[in-house]
């Protein structure tokens, strides 16, 4: 019994780990030493939604960038691509719920009767997407992507607001520089 509630605790410690879903890809080719300085592109500082949530998105990968050794330049080695994607979502749960009844019969068997009912909830949310892309001003090609998914909150606090996105973020930059393996 202790180790099924040791595995439930676990399970749910690791389900509300992966609430954002972070991924990558690069250019194998791209020597990643040489970009140390950066700038948004103008797609970037206008991207289509608020002004309050653009404003906390630069923030955090202005921050990010800093902590990767990049600073910011009016003649950058990097262009920093950042892209929003939402997706709306619905989400089927049936719960069925009954009772049984047992009549008569001999010994152990017997014959059985009940009913059940199966009710659908539907369940509407929207998923976020951030796209972060590096982009080597010389050649103008993408050398480095980051992206980061999350089920957004409509109704979280402006605290919060921040938080989720300074953490989406910071997961991205984790991948960042990618771990090339040597052949």
């Amino acid at each position: 019994m202790k180790k099924i509630l040791l595995l439930a605790v676990v399970a749910l410690g690791l389900g509300s780990c992966s609430s954002i879903q972070v991924s990558s890809d690069y250019d194998k080719h791209a020597d990643f030493a040489k970009y140390k300085t950066y700038a948004f592109t103008q797609e970037s500082l206008n991207l289509p939604i608020n002004q309050l949530n653009r404003d906390r998105i630069i923030a955090a990968v202005e921050a990010q960038m800093a902590a990767k050794g990049f600073s910011k330049s009016d003649n950058p080695d990097a262009l920093v691509q950042l892209d929003i994607k939402t997706a709306q979502r619905t989400e089927a749960v049936a719960n069925t719920t009954g009772t049984g009844a047992y009549g008569y019969g001999y010994g152990r068997y017997g014959w059985g009767g009940g009913f059940t009912t199966t009710t659908v909830d539907y369940n509407e949310y929207t998923d976020g997407t951030l796209f972060v892309s590096f982009i080597d001003k010389a050649t103008e090609k993408i050398f480095w992507m980051g992206r980061a998914t999350k089920t957004i909150d409509e109704n979280a606090s402006a605290d919060k607001r921040e938080k989720s996105v300074n953490e989406a973020v910071r997961q991205i930059f984790l991948k960042y520089p990618p771990q090339i393996l040597k052949k």
